[in-house]
């Protein structure tokens, strides 16, 4: 009688440690915006870690500002945010355009700092906002760089455009744009849609220009001529992983694991990667775990 309640008891212990250890699993919600790139970033994140001892939830389809907002207020750990955009839209750095890559990064790395947040490794893969025409129109109006453009529309020519909400109001999208270039886009010409329709509409011939995120899939895909920034406006969006001070302390293997994926990431891998989604058509789920496969990740 013995034997059996010490061993009975030894098995409930063993089975109860167990519990403990597998609620012990640390807990990190990954956020993701609400566009392709962001999407398959934070379903690849979230498989990621979830493959390395992690319980992920994965938070995704956010706006930008809504994004920020929630990391600032611990409802999300950690995501991939772009270096531009915290620099000028975020911290409203002026001149953040003419900063070079590493002095960007370094600048948002410290404002971000004093607001809790961590930047770690960037990738080499910028996402940068860029203006872009079908190979076809673009060559007829001989138009290869932006500043072509607006003499074409300072000239009078109608030249339609499509935008999302978000680049129509940004200071590093079209507002800031047009006092760069010292234009400004008749408002009967600027058509605002979802970002997926955008590349659509240009691709159908429902306008002459777009906004389009520089590492899209569906550039090649649909033929498409990304207009010369000559003047320099769009500052540097390297894409980068970027988590909360408190929650990586409380999880400093975060640190190497993130940047050990940031390493695989550049401008022709997002590119493929989105072009898998968008133009091929496949889950973003199977997408980003072939990724992690291939690259010895998972």
């Amino acid at each position: 009688m013995f034997k059996r309640g010490f061993w009975t008891a030894v098995a409930a212990f063993a089975v109860a440690v167990g519990m403990g250890q597998a609620a012990a699993k640390p807990s990190v919600t990954v956020g993701g915006k609400d566009f392709t790139e962001q999407l398959i970033l934070a379903e690849m994140t979230g498989q990621y870690l979830n493959a390395h001892g992690f319980d992920a939830n994965v938070r995704d389809g956010m706006g930008s500002t809504v994004l920020r907002r929630a990391q600032l207020n611990g409802q999300v750990d950690l995501y991939w945010e772009y270096v531009g955009t915290s620099l000028i839209t975020y911290n409203k750095v002026e001149g953040g355009a003419k900063m070079s890559r590493e002095e960007a990064f370094e600048k948002v790395k410290e404002l971000d700092a004093k607001k809790g947040l961590v930047w770690l490794q960037p990738s080499g893969a910028n996402n940068t906002y860029a203006i872009a025409m079908e190979e076809e129109e673009a060559e007829k109006h001989g138009i290869t760089a932006i500043s072509d453009l607006v003499d074409k529309l300072k000239g009078g020519e109608e030249l339609s455009f499509a935008t999302n909400a978000e680049f129509a109001a940004r200071p590093d999208g079209l507002p800031g744009l047009q006092d760069h270039y010292g234009f400004d886009w008749p408002r009967a010409q600027v058509k605002r849609m979802n970002s997926g329709l955008v590349y659509k509409a240009l691709d159908e011939d429902e306008v002459d220009s777009a906004m389009v995120f520089a590492t899209d899939g569906r550039i090649a895909a649909f033929d498409f001529r990304v207009l010369e920034d000559d003047k320099g406006f769009f500052p540097n969006y390297a894409i980068t992983p970027v988590v909360r001070e408190d929650v990586l302390k409380e999880n400093p293997e975060l640190r190497e694991l993130m940047n050990e994926l940031s390493s695989k990431l550049d401008d022709d891998t997002m590119q493929a990667l989105n072009k898998q989604v968008d133009v091929e058509k496949k889950a973003i789920e199977d997408v980003a775990k072939q990724f992690l496969k291939e690259n010895g990740l998972i």
